[in-house]
């Protein structure tokens, strides 16, 4: 929907009209059709061969929260892209982290920014954590349609609870249902992996730079078994996308603050490429 205002030098009616502080309600209402799980779809049979995304991983420190994804779509056993980023801050406390369909994920993101900012200009205030752990459920959901179909999008959402004082993970599934996540989370094709990896690195008394330092070893161990999984690239010097949410806002680290985490992790596999040996534990 365009507000042309080149003709009467006035915003179209729906756009003048009270409603709710949700865009996506003004979308239901005025233009339905723009909804990405109101487009009719074509019939398909056999799998729709589309890039995805995966995997993306998250750790709470005692500042706040790390969330980091790796840099490799693929379609069907191609790699479709090598460098494909797949975290991206949702406002200024928060951020979202996208496995499954790459473009119906970008898509998604880029609406649950727009229905963040919207919130905001009309209330005049920011959604509670909580409140926007619920509207990405909502909007999730409406793929449903698109998930049955093959084109799942299962994102992680992350981010600083001013309320609370302290980081947060959520995770979804495909119907959009919600959990919340202590500690740390994976989703992805490389999950599995990159949970078990975590679950030997992750303590409650983390600093952010070993948070940082855990999420990019857990990318590497799922790397590693999943060949869906982008690990660092040393040669391309492509490095996992890390951002860390805290009470000073969204930032994500400088390239060159993750390739030494990248390098100082190869380094310490090289010495130990089977892990540590039993007798050293």
């Amino acid at each position: 929907m365009e507000a042309n205002t080149r003709i009467t030098g006035r915003l179209p009616a729906p756009f003048l009209t009270p409603g709710s502080s949700s865009f996506m309600d003004f979308l239901g209402d005025h233009a339905p059709e723009l909804l990405p799980g109101n487009r009719p779809l074509p019939e398909v049979r056999g799998v729709v061969e589309a890039p995805h995304g995966t995997t993306i991983v998250a750790a709470t420190f005692a500042g706040g929260v790390v969330l980091a994804g790796d840099r490799r779509a693929t379609m069907g056993n191609v790699i479709a892209q090598r460098d494909i980023e797949k975290v991206f801050p949702a406002d200024e406390y928060s951020a979202v982290g996208i496995a499954g369909t790459a473009g119906l994920a970008v898509e998604m993101v880029k609406l649950f920014q727009l229905e963040l900012e919207h919130f905001e200009k009309v209330e005049g205030v920011q959604l509670s954590l909580e409140g926007k752990a619920n509207r990405l459920s909502t909007m999730i959901r409406g793929n449903l349609g698109m998930a049955m179909q093959g084109l799942a999008v299962v994102p992680l959402f992350t981010g600083w609870d001013v309320d609370r004082g302290k980081g947060r993970i959520f995770s979804y599934d495909v119907t959009g249902g919600r959990s919340e996540e202590h500690g740390f989370a994976a989703t992805g094709s490389g999950s599995v992996f990159a949970r078990g990896a975590l679950k030997k690195l992750y303590r409650a008394d983390l600093t952010e730079e070993q948070a940082a330092t855990a999420v990019v070893q857990a990318l590497y161990d799922a790397a590693d078994d999943d060949s869906a999984t982008g690990g660092p690239d040393l040669a391309r010097r492509i490095y996992p996308i890390v951002t860390v949410i805290t009470d000073e806002g969204f930032r994500r680290l400088a390239e060159s603050e993750v390739s030494d985490i990248a390098r100082a992790v190869y380094d310490r596999r090289l010495q130990q490429p089977d892990g540590p040996r039993a007798d050293v534990l």
